[in-house]
């Protein structure tokens, strides 16, 4: 029913968007959970085909948990700030990318710190997301002059224009600053499907999520949003 401003003849199926931030800027794990949960609010602006399992898309973006990622990848990690992150979808069954992705950073100024295998959970995807789901990866890059702020975002953001050019590789986000974890999935399967999310290490002051309607293109896993940056 057509109340005060609203009116149901204006509706129309869209995405959904919310954002949870801090006043005092302090990181806390409770901002992600607030924004999970917003994101599960957000279902009824996602969507699925006949397989209810198989979404059209959810993510989230939050600041780098610094102390998170130290606690679980066993190299040693610049100060806060100094070193880039970011999770790479990889065709799966790709190889030798490694070692292409190395000569790329060291033309770009680069060096790679690392990589990490990222944990998922893929027991509730339905058998389309499933038959498309990519291997996932993450990379962890500093500059080879000790970088940091904008001048390191511009040599991770040209490494990632580059990969994705030339190599059969989706990278959601590279960053100094922040990380993208999405997905071909509903807004309830995020959290499960990336078990880094629900870590008490995992802090932010600031959380995207988003809830993908599809509308002039068909879901897939690099479709999904949040984007890299809020405008």
């Amino acid at each position: 029913n057509a109340v005060g401003l609203y009116d149901p003849a204006n509706e129309h199926d869209a995405c959904g968007v919310a954002m949870v931030a801090t006043l005092n800027k302090l990181p806390t794990h409770e901002i992600v959970a607030k924004a999970l949960t917003a994101l599960r609010n957000l279902e009824h602006r996602g969507a699925s085909g006949a397989e209810p399992d198989s979404g059209d898309g959810a993510g989230i973006l939050i600041q780098i948990p610094d102390k998170f990622y130290r606690s679980v990848v066993d190299f040693n990690l610049p100060e806060a700030g100094k070193y880039a992150t970011g999770i790479f979808f990889i065709n799966s069954g790709e190889e030798g990318y490694r070692k292409s992705i190395e000569q790329i950073a060291n033309e770009e100024g680069l060096e790679i710190i690392g990589w990490r295998d990222l944990p998922i959970d893929s027991k509730s995807l339905g058998k389309t997301a499933l038959s498309v789901m990519p291997d996932f990866k993450q990379i962890f890059i500093s500059g080879k002059n000790n970088e940091s702020d904008l001048i390191l975002e511009r040599l991770a953001f040209c490494l990632r224009k580059r990969i994705e050019h030339t190599m059969p590789i989706y990278i959601p986000s590279l960053s100094s600053r922040t990380i993208v974890y999405k997905g071909m999935l509903t807004t309830g399967q995020l959290e499960e499907f990336f078990p880094d999310l629900s870590n008490p290490l995992v802090e932010s002051s600031l959380a995207l999520v988003h809830s993908r309607f599809s509308t002039n293109t068909f879901p897939s896993w690099p479709l999904a949003h949040p984007y890299r940056y809020i405008a």
